[in-house]
Parts: C-alpha cells; structure tokens; sequence
C-alpha cells in the first residue's frame, strides 16, 4: 500500500481495506448455512432463492459471488490512494444505483419477477441505501490533501 512520509497509510486506504475486508466477510456468511436462514433454499440467481443472511437479507449464489468479488477488487485497489477513493467513491455511487434499482424492483411490481435476478428485498434496498452513502462520504472526505499531486485546484486559478 501507499504510505505518507511518517510510513502510515493513509485514512482512505485503511478505510477501503475494512470496507472491502467487510464485503467478504460478508460474502462468505452468506454460504454458511445457520448464520444464513433458508439454506436449502439458496439458488444461484433469482427471487425465487429464499436463502437470507441473518434471517433479513434475501441472497443467492450470484449475490454471495458479487460480495466477495466487490470485495476482492476494493482489496485490490486499497493499495494506491486514488484506487482507494474509486473504491469507496465509484462503490458508494454503485451502491446506490443498485438502492434505486431494488426501489424500482419493489415498486413497479416486479420483485417477483425476472428483473429481481441479484435478488433484492427491503432490507437490501436499505443496506444498499446506508453502504452507498457511506461508502460515499468515506471516499470523498478522507485524506483531501493526499493522492492530488499538489495543492487542491481553485478555479480563479485555471487558465
């Protein structure tokens, strides 16, 4: 990882690593029958998968695999500081997309439906909600000054 001129890491690369350390945590719960509710129920993809982590979260294989693959790339990219804030930034803006869509799924009628295929039901959508604004704020705010190259652009200062 990157480390500032003392050799500690800077707050977003920390931040990204616990994130991503998170995820698959979380992935990996999410094939461990009794911690997840309706093993035998777990399909690969779909709303019909009534599998649900922690007895809340609906979930499938797909859903697990896109866990510990968000995951894995955060991990990935928590070595640089700019990969740490895409990460935590670009993951937050996809988290809430992802929100939106679950809300659309819901809404529209169609959570029983083939567009549902991750699948998602109200306590994704606001999980969704919490990590996408979460993940946002964290890649946005930590370490301003770090990763830019110099000071922070000012536009009475452009050409």
């Amino acid at each position: 990882m990157t480390r500032d001129r003392r050799g500690t890491r800077a707050r977003v690369q920390v931040a990204a690593v616990a994130v991503a350390v998170l995820f698959l945590v979380i992935g990996v719960l999410g094939f461990v029958p009794g911690i997840t509710t309706g093993y035998d129920d777990l399909t690969f993809a779909g709303h019909t998968s009534e599998a649900r982590l922690l007895g809340l979260f609906q979930i499938s294989v797909l859903h697990n695999a896109l866990h510990l693959l968000f995951g894995l790339a955060g991990l990935v990219l928590a070595r640089r500081i700019a990969g740490a804030r895409i990460f935590l930034a670009g993951g937050g803006a996809l988290y809430l997309g992802l929100c939106l869509y679950g809300l659309y799924v819901k809404f529209a009628g169609t959570e029983h439906g083939g567009a549902n295929f991750i699948p998602l039901n109200g306590a994704d959508n606001l999980l969704h909600l919490l990590l996408g604004l979460g993940m946002l704020a964290l890649g946005l705010l930590l370490s301003n000054r770090m990763g830019t190259g110099g000071r922070l652009d000012n536009p009475i200062d452009r050409p």
